[in-house]
């Protein structure tokens, strides 16, 4: 038989634990005011999101494309506060807060579609 410490969590509360935090999470984002695209666009300025997302969201080397986005705002916040490994580096409620990180996003959905390229005249040469 094996002993399990006390002190881990079963697998039922690991499960509590989570809806926990999920219903947390949800009731700060329903508690934030409306987005504020033109503070989003500070944000994202002095943040230097641009740097590696490009000025329109439209991605690079260092920075994934950010324009037309289909991650629901909690999606992109979660992914903000704990990304992938080796990417972009966490910005934690300190740096960015919860009503800031939704005006950022109000402000990456404002980016405009890119162009086909058919429309583009030096791709067409």
């Amino acid at each position: 038989m094996v002993r399990v410490s006390p002190f881990f969590p079963t697998e039922k509360t690991m499960y509590k634990l989570l809806a926990l935090l999920s219903l947390a999470a949800l009731t700060a984002l329903a508690q934030t005011k409306p987005a504020d695209t033109a503070n989003g666009k500070r944000l994202f300025e002095r943040n230097g999101c641009y740097q590696c997302h490009g000025w329109v969201g439209q991605g690079g080397t260092a920075g994934a494309r950010l324009a037309q986005t289909r991650l629901p705002l909690i999606a992109f916040t979660a992914y903000v506060r704990n990304p992938a490994s080796g990417g972009m580096p966490p910005f934690r409620a300190k740096v960015m807060s919860d009503q800031e990180l939704a005006d950022v996003y109000a402000y990456i959905k404002t980016f405009p579609e890119p162009k086909a390229a058919k429309d583009i005249p030096l791709l067409n040469q």
